[in-house]
């Protein structure tokens, strides 16, 4: 191959099999070992560019280096309480998601989700959980907690 740059369905393809794959092995246990899938690419492309620790511009900053990066189109949230709504349009490994739907197996893991987690994570020391990927005509919902923040020994 003369570019670095192959199809994004020979690589969507890859994915799905992969999730499919730990999906048959652990089930509804999957899910919780997929997040931190993302975690190397959060490192080099995201984490640099986390400066403010507040939430709003954790998410603006993610939303900005996923849009930039081709990953998605947009990505939206509004928040009531520890539920945190997200709205993923356009994102490129959606197909992954329509896949593992059409074989009967709710989604269970969200690149984005996962790149949010690790921002709020990181930045404002609280645990973040996607609770539930919903499937839309190009879009994805995502309902995701956010929790208190760690408890110290200090």
């Amino acid at each position: 191959m003369k570019s670095e740059q192959v199809s994004l369905s020979y690589v969507n393809n890859l994915v799905y099999e992969l999730e499919k794959a730990f999906w048959d092995e652990r089930g509804r246990g999957a899910r919780f070992r997929m997040t931190t899938v993302g975690r190397e690419y959060f490192r080099e492309r995201c984490l640099p560019l986390l400066v403010a620790p507040e939430a709003d511009e954790l998410f603006k900053t993610i939303g900005d280096v996923l849009r930039e990066d081709g990953i998605v189109q947009q990505v939206t949230r509004s928040s009531e309480g520890q539920l945190i709504r997200i709205r993923v349009e356009g994102c490129i490994h959606r197909a992954v998601e329509a896949k593992m739907t059409d074989r009967g197996i709710e989604p269970f893991t969200c690149l984005p989700a996962n790149l949010l987690a690790l921002a709020v994570e990181e930045k404002l020391d609280r645990p973040m959980e996607l609770a539930q990927i919903k499937l839309e005509e190009g879009a994805c919902q995502l309902l995701m907690v956010l929790f208190d923040r760690r408890p110290s020994l200090d």
